[in-house]
Parts: C-alpha cells; sequence; structure tokens
C-alpha cells in the first residue's frame, strides 16, 4: 500500500479497508493525466486498481516499473468484468439477484455469488461497489469474467420488474457530462495537469510524495496554469460538440470544448472547456457551432444536482 500511495495522486492513508478512492496517475515528468482511477482498499497488502480500459497496459507498465522488490503488480484485466447498475431503482435490483446493498458510498463489499439454485461457490467472489460514473446512486459490480454472462442475464430478468433497461457509452457519456465528471482522452489527458483539470481535491498535497507532484502544483516558474477546465450552459438551443471553438466577444480565441452534449435534464446543450485560465467563472462567451457565435453562460459543474450519495 505504502508503494502504491507514493505513486497515484490521492492519499489512501485517507481511507481504509472496504473504502474506495477517486485518484489520478500523473506522469512524473511532465505533470499531465495519464489516467483517472479507483482504488479499492482491501487491506494494506491488496489494493484494486481499476483504469480505465484503454489505458490499462499503460498504468500497468508504469506500476511494474517502479515496483519494489517484494512488491507485485498483478494484471487482472482479463479475469473481472465491471457491470454498473445505476438509477433509483439500483438498490432494488442488485438485491433482487442476491448481492448485498444498501453500504455507503465509495464502500464495497464481497460476496460469494453463484446463478442458479445451487450454493454460492466461496470461490465466485464478486465486489459489490458504491461507485459509478453516472452521478446516479449506484453500484458497480466486479465480477470473475466466468461470471459476468449469468450475471448479466440474472440481472435483466430480475430487474424488468424495476423498470432496468441495458444502457451503453452513450447514455454514460450524458450523464457524466451532466455531473461535470471528465473523461480521459477528452477534457483530461497528457497535455493536461490535476489543478488544470480542478481536481486538485483528488490529491495528497501534503503527501511526501506522487508521480508529478512537482509539476502538478498550481503555480510553475512563477506563472498561473495557462488553461482550466470549465462548464457552460447555453442560452438559447445551441448544442456543442467536441472541439468547438470558445471565444470572447466572438474573435479572442479562449480554447475549446472537450465534451458537448445536449441536457436531457435541463433541455438546454452544456458542456466542459478548457479554456484560458483567466476566463471568469461566471462570464460569458461565444461557441462556434458550426460556424454561427452562440452564447454560453460559464459554470462551475455538476450542471445537475447529483443523487450518487444518497443513503
Amino acid at each position: 500500500m505504502d508503494f502504491l500511495n507514493s505513486t497515484l495522486t490521492n492519499d489512501l492513508h485517507r481511507i481504509g479497508p472496504g473504502k474506495a478512492q477517486y485518484s489520478l496517475v500523473v506522469d512524473d515528468a511532465t505533470g499531465g493525466i495519464v489516467d483517472d482511477v479507483f482504488t479499492y482498499y482491501r487491506d494494506d497488502e491488496h489494493v484494486l486498481v481499476v483504469p480505465n480500459a484503454s489505458n490499462n497496459e499503460e498504468v500497468r507498465r508504469r506500476l511494474v516499473a517502479a515496483a519494489p522488490e517484494g512488491v507485485e503488480v498483478v494484471d487482472h484485466h482479463r479475469d473481472y468484468v465491471v457491470l454498473a447498475v445505476q438509477g433509483a431503482r439500483s438498490d432494488d435490483v442488485v438485491a433482487a439477484v442476491g448481492l448485498p446493498v444498501g453500504h455507503e458510498y465509495l464502500t464495497f463489499v464481497e460476496a460469494p455469488w453463484e446463478a442458479g439454485d445451487g450454493d454460492p461457490d466461496p470461490d465466485a467472489t464478486i465486489i459489490v461497489c458504491r461507485t459509478g460514473y453516472t452521478g446516479e446512486r449506484g453500484y458497480e459490480s466486479i465480477a470473475p469474467s466466468g461470471l459476468a454472462p449469468a450475471l448479466w442475464d440474472a440481472l435483466m430478468e430480475k430487474g424488468a420488474a424495476f423498470g432496468l433497461v441495458p444502457a451503453g457509452l452513450g447514455a454514460r457519456d450524458t450523464l457524466r457530462t451532466e455531473m461535470g465528471y471528465p473523461l480521459h482522452g477528452q477534457d483530461i489527458g497528457p497535455e493536461v495537469n490535476p489543478v488544470e483539470a480542478r481536481l486538485g481535491w483528488a490529491v495528497g498535497w501534503k503527501k511526501p510524495a506522487f508521480w508529478g507532484r512537482d509539476k502538478s502544483a498550481r503555480r510553475e516558474g512563477g506563472r498561473l496554469a495557462p488553461q482550466s477546465l470549465v462548464g457552460l450552459v447555453s442560452t438559447g438551443r445551441a448544442i456543442p460538440r467536441p472541439h468547438m471553438s470558445v471565444r470572447l466577444l466572438r474573435d479572442v480565441p479562449l480554447g475549446e470544448v472537450t465534451s458537448g452534449t445536449f441536457s436531457p435534464t435541463l433541455k438546454k446543450g452544456i458542456a466542459l472547456a478548457l479554456v484560458a485560465a483567466t476566463v471568469a467563472d461566471d462570464g460569458e462567451v461565444t461557441v462556434d457551432v458550426r460556424g454561427r457565435p452562440e452564447v454560453f453562460q460559464v459554470t462551475k459543474p455538476p450542471f445537475v444536482q447529483p443523487s450518487v450519495r444518497e443513503a
């Protein structure tokens, strides 16, 4: 645990067994965000790190290269599948398939599970986590790959009574944008440091060491961070999309939209955008929407009140 804590930005000493934590993997030389991850603290000797699937190999490579003697980094990405059940009836759905519910946000419970009427197999353990990237109350089940088809079928069968429907990454993307949750590869990445991404809350600044610590500070060489991730809300009917130009008074370039969509909840266009750090958090900018300068209000996400922490 001490080794891992010296690499990731957040402080694992803030949590303990059975707790989960959002953290960042930062490049030590540049301070750019290599990936954002969730860590699941099983015990002092075993911490499960879940990166984005596309970054799994890079995160593993960095950890393996840095691990001291006596620390083993095991790649489990083929061994497990994550199935997320999100929404107001998520407790009902997860309980209906015989998995534990009701634990607090950012905690997890490990439970044996077996499809059918047989006795649970103690080796078939599912990690039921009160986490998710939608802003809704919900659970992520980290299941052995061999159990995943049966668990999916059970969730769909039992969940039908509670209105459960399958949803893909498009739906997840709309929900996470409404929460202002950044997506690696769009809103955050190697060219963005934690301060610019407004993810300083996921950094243990008082820790003696973590990758990129010196490069992640608010000031470098006496200068403020040049860019900042902000929220934008359309004042009209415009729908923003990634890479659309953000400007001041139509002709002064400020940056660009990184994530943009129509918010089903607000019935308005919303966006995350990387813009010059001088942009006021409550000002107005224009976005070039297919050649038309559309006015957007700068705001601080979330755009919609989250329910993820509801008891």
